[in-house]
């Protein structure tokens, strides 16, 4: 093969090999640019669960937070009740009593 034919088949190689190294790198950046955007939008979804399950926690622990408060309130409400009704039950028994100790303090005075 006469040289120059050679020389242009070298070329012609190397050419191609510029070409194919020229696509990979284009095919590169294209992949990692998407890869990129991919990672962005796996991220975002992350942070959106992490805020919806921040939120249902937070609601949860709201919900058993007034439920507790609510029974809280309601035993607080039966203990006033059953007080009011010992000192109700106690109401003669107290006159009676007090009464006794005004006779015997007029009594004593006399």
């Amino acid at each position: 093969m006469p040289r120059p034919e050679v020389l242009e088949r070298i070329q012609s190689a190397e050419d191609e090999a510029d070409e194919i190294v020229a696509l990979a790198e284009n095919d590169r950046d294209e992949r990692i640019a998407e890869a990129r955007k991919r990672a962005e939008e796996i991220r975002t979804e992350a942070e959106q669960e992490a805020q919806e399950l921040k939120e249902r926690r937070l609601e949860e622990a709201r919900e058993e937070i007034d439920a507790e408060c609510e029974q809280v309130l309601e035993e607080g409400e039966q203990e006033r009740e059953a007080l009011a009704e010992r000192a109700r039950n106690r109401v003669d028994e107290v006159t009676d009593h007090v009464v006794e100790l005004f006779q015997e303090d007029v009594h004593a005075q006399t």
